[in-house]
């Protein structure tokens, strides 16, 4: 079965481009273990979804696939990598190089999954280099000019929370977006930019509701 041909972006929901995401991680994962074809059943089960939802999300590709033989893992891989834009490495920026930031920086799994972290940004960038990280840090007022330079689109947030809807807004004045935001806060942004945000005392909270 060959590749098919690249054609206009598809217009994909946002909960369905994350589905697609855990999708392709398993199906790194069972080329690593070289496996040429997956069921639907059989991928949705490690993906953690119905059959019926994993068909409907690769039903965005159109026909794809052989009933009764599944899915070709290469295949099915290059085209999940190629709508994700992982292709190449998508750069990514991270403002507040705090404690927080300065973990991420350190954090090598952005690579495999398709991002690499090319610059952080901090109001004391001196205090982050002491802290020996390998990705350049930057002052925060060469924010927006680094953004313009390197076509930058995606940003991970860190700084304090009430600094950060003002942070956010260059961001987006400046080209940004998508924002992986890790402030304890809402941000309120336009339609052309997305968000997700990264609650750790929320995630503890309801991780705490299961411990008896």
């Amino acid at each position: 079965m060959e590749i098919p041909e690249k054609t206009s972006r598809i217009d994909i929901p946002k909960k369905a481009i994350y589905r697609l995401s855990i999708y392709y991680r398993c199906l790194q994962k069972l080329r690593a273990n070289d496996v040429d074809t997956v069921s639907s059943t059989t991928l949705a089960r490690a993906a953690g979804v119905k059959p019926a939802q994993l068909r409907k999300d690769l039903a965005y590709f159109g026909q794809f696939g052989t009933r009764g033989l599944g899915y070709p893992v290469e295949i099915l891989a290059t085209i999940i990598r190629d709508t994700l834009g992982r292709e190449h490495l998508q750069p990514v920026i991270l403002v507040g190089a705090g404690n927080l930031g300065s973990a991420l920086l350190r954090y090598h799994g952005f690579e495999k999954e398709g991002f690499e972290v090319i610059a952080a940004f901090d109001a004391n960038p001196e205090a982050t280099r002491a802290r020996g990280v390998s990705v350049p840090v930057f002052s925060d007022s060469e924010l927006e000019s680094f953004i313009d330079t390197h076509a930058v689109k995606l940003a991970i947030l860190c700084v304090p929370v009430e600094f950060a809807q003002a942070v956010v807004n260059r961001l987006v004045v400046a080209g940004i977006q998508g924002v992986l935001n890790f402030s304890p806060i809402v941000l309120e942004v336009g339609p052309e930019v997305t968000v997700n945000n990264v609650d750790l005392a929320m995630e503890l909270e309801h991780l705490s509701y299961f411990i008896h």
